[in-house]
């Protein structure tokens, strides 16, 4: 992990993803370091519990200051999330895309996904349990049927964390739409 200054983003790509590659390149475009977790390899050989307490221990001992930038994708804002249940509210600035907050599935697509805990964030900001971070907003697309935006919507009213719904976009919101979101969301 790289030692992190003002300039450095902790960053959780979508599963399977990479920190040099997709968002993660458009953060280094934008001229910071991106450190994370790739969500690939060793650390997704992990258990589920596992890759959620490294996550913890990530933030917790390298960004936890209101200067923090952390920047999750689709899986990444799921392991997110789960870390988040287990600490404080955290501090820094938090930006989740196309966030998986449970399970889904798409007749369409005849696809579904059941990821780990799957009802766990929902119990949580149902019962008036989840820490959200202090400064956190999400951006899900409107035809997204992974994040499914009523259900994102849900837990963004439970938890008080704005929620972006972006018309004529599905769970890739597109470069046309997170660029000028991230030069905004970076320059505060």
């Amino acid at each position: 992990m790289v030692i992190p200054d003002n300039n450095t983003i902790y960053y959780l790509p979508g599963h399977g993803g990479q920190l040099a590659t997709g968002l993660g390149q458009g953060l280094m475009d934008r001229g910071f370091d991106v450190t994370g977790r790739e969500t690939r390899g060793d650390f997704r050989a992990l258990p589920f519990d596992e890759q959620v307490q490294t996550i913890v221990d990530d933030l917790q001992s390298h960004f936890w200051h209101e200067q923090a930038h952390v920047v999750c994708n689709s899986f990444g804002s799921y392991l997110f999330l789960h870390a988040q249940a287990k600490m404080p509210s955290f501090i820094g600035r938090v930006l989740l895309l196309s966030p998986i907050v449970g399970e889904f599935t798409s007749e369409q697509t005849r696809t579904s996904f059941s990821p780990p805990r799957p009802d766990r964030l929902k119990t949580l900001a149902e019962s008036g349990q989840f820490n959200a971070p202090v400064n956190c907003e999400i951006h899900v697309g409107e035809e997204d049927w992974q994040s499914i935006p009523a259900n994102v919507q849900a837990f963004g009213c439970l938890t008080g964390i704005p929620v972006t719904v972006v018309t004529n976009a599905g769970h890739d919101l597109g470069k046309a739409y997170v660029g000028p979101l991230l030069d905004r969301w970076l320059a505060n």
